[in-house]
């Protein structure tokens, strides 16, 4: 037999395993003496053999490959993956024509290595039409690749491919559980991992700019293993609101499909590595109830719309948990000031953060309500102080002038900073406002009594408790 001969008997071996290498070969002689003598070669009287039993000799169009082996400018390649992360469709521009155009990217892994798969135009709609998700598998079919941005080879489904969810794992793919990382293991950075643990902090939403210089949104919270021992600050970019649930309190599990372990940043806390995910993780969420119940609020503060379309306000409940409350502007028909009662439905609520929004809430001012605590037993002497995700009532003295400088900004962008130092009767305690923030600050005056409405804790560079004011803080004299 020629090598040529013996490949091709090992894919039919490979396809038709029932069938041993003797009986092929006698398959093959059969055909040579029905057809004639002369007239085939093995290899010949192989593909009509293979044609007989429906199977196809072709390597090149019907094998598949590993991920790992894939290089830029590799064509006609066929591929199983597992799903690991579902990106949202994206909509730009042709450089040179200017006409719209559509992709999407998935990250599909097999046991070695993972890679970016783009989706184009008429195929964007995939995952929606075959209901994927990820942990599914797939199987391409004449795909080719192309070099990403960062130089990394990434795998397109083009007009002649094929693609398509399979459920047959021939690859031995492992699931995403072999993927997952308690905190607790966590000792080294890596990409595309699940990570499990529980939520130990309030998550909240914050307003950044993205890498293109849009406005985007990230989410924030802590992860913590289920004894509490490791803590890892989390940080989930890009975040679609939307894609979150209604309710997403402080101890629900967590699971974190396709994120990145990063090296910590010392500014934000002490642990040594963070966590990195973006719109293309799946958030996997345990132990958080549906739907919000109806809630009666009583605001303390109301801040201003400082260009987000909601008002930032602080407000507690009847139990006095004090909770930053976000309305949207256009939800309001009249204004509202301290003091108000409100009842309203939420839309979200994520842990102490609760956002009121047009599409998905009802808010409506109602009589007062004397089964709500006073606003004095709220208050914090300075010595109770400690870091946390609760806003904070104090009230003291402005022990020193305050201060102001400039800070740079990793991007270049030049804030103020204000600083002051606070007392009462059981310690002091620094008191930071960064940007328009800071003039609340350089307003106060050494004696001055003050009651603060609305500040959250943080460690400075000593490793001291600081505490900063925030868009729904205030400040009131006192005497």
């Amino acid at each position: 037999m020629s090598t040529d001969f013996k490949s091709m008997v090992e894919i039919l071996l490979e396809k038709k395993p029932e069938i041993s290498a003797e009986e092929i070969r006698n398959l093959v002689d059969e055909k040579k003496r029905k057809i004639g003598a002369g007239y085939l070669t093995d290899q010949g009287a192989l593909f009509l053999v293979a044609a007989d039993l429906g199977i196809s000799l072709e390597r090149n169009q019907s094998s598949l490959q590993k991920l790992k082996d894939l290089y830029v400018g590799a064509r006609d390649i066929n591929v199983v993956g597992r799903v690991m992360s579902i990106y949202p469709t994206r909509t730009f521009l042709r450089k040179d024509n200017s006409e719209e155009l559509r992709n999407r990217t998935l990250t599909i892994l097999d046991s070695d290595a993972s890679i970016r798969l783009k989706l184009w135009e008429k195929r964007v709609d995939f995952p929606e039409e075959s209901g994927l998700r990820p942990g599914d598998l797939i199987k391409l079919t004449k795909g080719y690749v192309k070099s990403g941005l960062d130089g990394r080879p990434v795998l397109n489904v083009g007009d002649l491919s094929t693609l398509e969810v399979i459920k047959e794992d021939t690859m031995n793919i492992p699931p995403l559980d072999h993927f997952a990382c308690d905190i607790s293991k966590i000792s080294a950075q890596a990409d595309n991992v699940v990570v499990f643990g529980k939520i130990s902090s309030s998550p909240r939403i914050v307003g950044y700019k993205n890498v293109r210089g849009q406005d985007s949104k990230a989410l924030q919270l802590n992860v913590s293993n289920d004894e509490g021992t490791k803590t890892m600050r989390t940080i989930i970019w890009n975040i679609d609101e939307s894609r979150l649930p209604k309710i997403l309190a402080v101890g629900s599990s967590i699971n974190l499909v396709g994120v990145r372990i990063k090296q910590g940043n010392a500014q934000y806390g002490n642990s040594e590595f963070e966590i990195h995910g973006d719109e293309g993780t799946f958030m996997d969420i345990s132990n958080s109830r549906g739907e919000p119940d109806v809630l009666a609020l009583k605001l303390i503060s109301v801040g201003k719309d400082l260009g987000t379309g909601y008002l930032e306000c602080l407000a507690f409940q009847k139990d006095g948990k004090i909770t930053t409350l976000r309305i949207d502007s256009k939800l309001l028909k009249a204004s509202i000031s301290p003091g108000t009662i409100i009842q309203c439905i939420p839309s979200m609520i994520l842990g102490n953060q609760i956002t009121l929004s047009r599409d998905d809430s009802y808010v409506s001012e109602i009589e007062d309500d004397l089964s709500f605590p006073s606003l004095e037993s709220l208050e914090t002497k300075i010595e109770g102080i400690t870091i946390s995700d609760r806003p904070y009532l104090i009230e003291g003295i402005v022990l020193q002038t305050p201060s102001i400088s400039t800070v740079t900004t990793r991007n270049g962008e030049n804030i103020s900073l204000a600083e002051t130092m606070l007392g009462d009767d059981t310690a002091e305690i620094s008191i930071i406002g960064w940007r328009e923030l800071s003039n609340l600050v350089t307003d106060l005056k050494v004696g001055e009594r003050i009651k603060i409405i609305g500040v959250i804790t943080s460690t400075n560079r000593d490793g001291r408790v600081q505490i900063s004011l925030k868009p729904y803080s205030s400040i009131h004299r006192i005497g």
